[in-house]
């Protein structure tokens, strides 16, 4: 049963969704580890036949984050992409899409190897710009997919004119909120018409589970997206569900911390001299602060950042003692890395220059340690990464 829709979000986090277990009591959602279900009579059952058409434990996960996410229905992956595969294959061949000009790699991989083959088209544009978008549209376009903040340059679309545009040209509108959570960000609530996670990220929070999630805000789409994760089949375990329903008990807590964090850091970056240029959307010079103000709870806690000439990147990762030098984002530990070589490599370099994604940049996911362990730790290795000449 749906919570009073006044209880506030950090509640919801605890008690949304299906909570506990009406037949023993148990505060915790059981782990219904079993492939399938005891039918009483052919296609009767208690409604549960196979798990991958539905488990328990994923569907106490799927009402979770539609209810945090103010939707009418979620969908849980084995992972992120296999979220973003399943939203991808509700369109035809000869479909296009619109898409962020700086997305996650990995979401340039699919369309650009994958989809395209089956002659399904993409327009990257820069989403913060109402004229791109519009100058994009043509009749084979069939839906606007936005990550805001962007992966890895955090850059910002107005979720409500993306909404508004896309309704005006009858265009699907999808927002991949794996950065903000809905803790931070409820793109629903601005019109958007499906919301994707990374469930892996911030949602798990403790990088120990792989997972994605789908939220949708209408019953036609729900049923197509429903009809697609059975026939596709790539849904998350229930192990891992119940990983997830934990995790996210605690993001309201975890992502204060994260992000009081991340502003400190941020400080400590934009007040020295080796660092040429910040990223992050909750500073005031950023282009799309006024929008995120509009629109996020803050400016979350990643955070890219370009050094001055004369350093070596790969002495400062070799001199951290506490961030770690690896891919994904979101857990309670520090990570930092190279994006160029790392998380979009995958995405052609005159792409990733043309974006604004130069080989100097480096992006950080800032955890939940000390703060002024974290500052210390970054600025000393970036100190022992000046070049002979810098220093």
């Amino acid at each position: 049963m749906s919570l009073n829709k006044d209880i506030k979000i950090s509640t919801k986090l605890i008690h949304g969704g299906i909570s506990g277990d009406e037949l023993t009591g148990a505060v915790n959602v059981p782990i219904y580890q079993t492939s399938t279900y005891a039918q009483t009579t052919p296609g009767e059952n208690k409604g549960y036949e196979y798990s991958r058409s539905g488990n328990p434990t994923r569907r106490a996960l799927e009402e979770l984050i539609a209810e945090l996410e103010d939707g009418t229905q979620g969908f849980a992956f084995a992972s992120g992409l296999a979220a973003i595969s399943t939203v991808l294959s509700l369109f035809e061949q000869g479909d296009e899409i619109i898409i962020s000009n700086d997305v996650y790699g990995g979401t340039f991989r699919l369309l650009d190897k994958v989809f395209n083959r089956f002659g399904f088209k993409y327009h990257q544009v820069n989403t913060s710009n109402e004229k791109e978008i519009e100058a994009a549209i043509n009749p084979k376009v069939k839906a606007i997919y936005i990550e805001t903040p962007t992966n890895p340059l955090l850059g910002i679309t107005d979720l409500s004119l993306v909404a508004e545009i896309a309704k005006k040209h009858e265009l699907l509108s999808i927002v991949d909120n794996t950065f903000y959570t809905p803790y931070i960000q409820k793109p629903l609530d601005f019109g958007i018409d499906i919301v994707l996670h990374s469930a892996t990220k911030y949602l798990g929070g403790h990088s120990d589970l792989i997972a994605g999630l789908v939220v949708v805000n209408d019953e036609k789409i729900a049923e197509r997206v429903g009809f697609l994760q059975n026939s596709i089949g790539a849904v998350l375990s229930p192990f891992d569900s119940f990983l997830l329903i934990r995790g996210i008990k605690t993001l309201g807590v975890r992502l204060d911390r994260h992000v009081s964090n991340a502003e400190k850091i941020v400080k400590a970056l934009t007040e020295s001299e080796d660092v040429k240029k910040v990223y992050y959307p909750g500073l005031s010079s950023h282009p799309g602060y006024e929008v995120n103000k509009k629109q996020a709870r803050n400016g979350g806690a990643m955070i890219s950042f370009e050094l001055t000439d004369g350093h070596d990147t790969n002495e400062l990762f070799r001199s951290l003692e506490i961030i770690t030098l690896a891919e994904s984002l979101g857990g309670v530990e520090s990570l930092i890395e190279h994006p160029a070589s790392m998380t979009h490599a995958s995405i052609p370099k005159e792409i990733r220059e043309a974006a604004g994604l130069g080989d100097g940049l480096l992006r950080l996911s800032v955890g939940i340690e000390d703060a002024d362990d974290l500052i210390a730790d970054l600025l000393n290795a970036i100190v022992k990464s000046r070049t002979a000449e810098e220093k």
